[in-house]
């Protein structure tokens, strides 16, 4: 588990915030469950085991997701819930060797994903907060949310996580209009009123926006056309990203990205990408250096 003292942000804080599979018995694999759609080719009840989970918890098709129709499993990220169930809260005992916890189990990693989530954001809030004022709200919510998974799944069960995640929103919107501060300042003309947050932009051609410094937190940007932009200081909190093309934009300073919006984009070797989020095997190369091998993500 990541250290208790938030009043610093260690170097490896998102360490414990990062998939790892092996580690795993496969929740989000049997946890969940899914519809038919564009992202899954079968349907799946909640709490039953994927057709394709090996006894191992490993994926059968794991190289070939995307082209067998299984692109939501790409997308998908537990923030290192996966982890931390598995293997401190159950100690290593998975839901095969005791089935009589499995159902109580895929309950606590919905809410430690949850959990995790949260705790992801807060990292890079930490890290912006400038001031006292923001950076105490900050360190306090970390705090409480780390107390409810060190309590163990009883308390992880009970955790009011509607209120909690009520809580680290005002606070994350607050960090933002802080960080968008001196962007917004230095802009020419009027503010543009289609960029505001939840904004249907879905299909849209941005490329001659300006961008920096927008709040896009919750907007719909599906297939929205970004190519080449520069969008420091765009607050992408909860942005939905399926198919945006973002081949060539600079996203090195964006506010609250996360890997599986960026796992649902669609980008290219020249996307510029912070060091925190990991660029995409699925994504496009230019020609003239390797081949092809993208398509649409979900």
């Amino acid at each position: 588990m990541p250290t208790n003292d938030t009043s610093v942000t260690p170097p490896d804080a998102r360490s414990a915030l990062r998939a790892n599979c092996a580690d795993c018995f496969a929740l989000c694999c049997t946890a969940f469950g899914f519809q038919r759609s564009a992202d899954f080719p079968i349907d799946k009840p909640a709490g039953t085991p994927c057709q394709n989970l090996a006894d191992d918890f490993s994926c059968t098709i794991h190289e070939s997701l995307r082209p067998r129709g299984f692109r939501g499993c790409t997308v998908f990220d537990c923030f290192g819930a996966g982890q931390l169930v598995s293997q401190e809260l159950y100690g290593g005992t998975s839901w095969r060797e005791r089935p009589d916890t499995s159902a109580e189990m895929f309950r606590t990693f919905g809410v430690v994903r949850q959990l995790q989530e949260m705790r992801w954001y807060l990292v890079e809030a930490s890290e912006r907060a400038s001031d006292t004022d923001l950076a105490e709200p900050v360190d306090q919510l970390r705090a409480e949310i780390m107390r409810v998974l060190d309590g163990g799944t009883a308390e992880i069960l009970a955790a009011d996580v509607d209120r909690l995640r009520a809580a680290v929103r005002t606070v994350l919107v607050d960090i933002s209009e802080e960080a968008r501060g001196g962007y917004l300042a230095s802009a020419d003309g009027e503010p543009d009123d289609t960029l505001q947050p939840s904004a249907d932009l879905v299909g849209r051609d941005l490329r001659d926006r300006r961008l920096c410094g927008a709040e896009l937190r919750g907007a719909l940007l599906i297939g929205a056309d970004l190519r080449g932009t520069d969008l420091a200081g765009v607050d992408l909190l909860g942005a939905d990203l399926r198919g945006a093309r973002l081949d060539g934009a600079d996203l090195t300073d964006t506010l609250f990205l996360t890997q599986a919006q960026v796992n649902a984009a669609r980008g290219d070797a020249a996307t510029l990408l912070p060091t925190t989020i990991d660029r995409p095997g699925h994504w496009t190369r230019p020609a003239s250096t390797s081949t092809m091998d993208g398509e649409l993500s979900p």
